[in-house]
């Protein structure tokens, strides 16, 4: 299996406050700066919501899901907002060493040094 040559930027932030939509949409302007900037692959767990829209499961369901895809990324970018679900998310992922970033620029950063090798 070929070695991944970005690595994985796992976007952690609210989820169900104050709306989901908006919440959606302000993960997706985050993983869209990290793909503009060409530097890494973003994971955006915000769009199984669209998943539970057509196939609805239990919220604890879709956390463990998420968590799931976070254990295999490289780092995850921790966007602003009230969030218990993404402060656990950042709490598991502290207790795994992945690196936690809060900006654009330590995201680019991160990916800059990242090795496929790393991955």
């Amino acid at each position: 299996m070929p070695h991944r040559t970005k690595p994985h930027i796992y976007v952690a932030g609210p989820y169900t406050s104050p709306y989901p939509i908006y919440n959606m949409r302000d993960a997706l302007a985050a993983a869209d700066q990290l793909l503009d900037a060409g530097v890494g692959h973003p994971v955006v767990p915000h769009l199984t919501g669209f998943w539970d829209f057509a196939f609805p499961k239990p919220y604890e369901e879709w956390l463990e899901i998420d968590l799931e895809s976070m254990r295999a990324c490289d780092a995850v970018w921790r966007i602003p907002g009230v969030s218990s679900g993404a402060d656990g998310e950042v709490e598991v992922a502290e207790q795994l060493s992945i690196p936690i970033l809060h900006s654009l620029d330590q995201v680019i950063e991160f990916c800059d040094s990242w090795s496929p090798t790393d991955g």
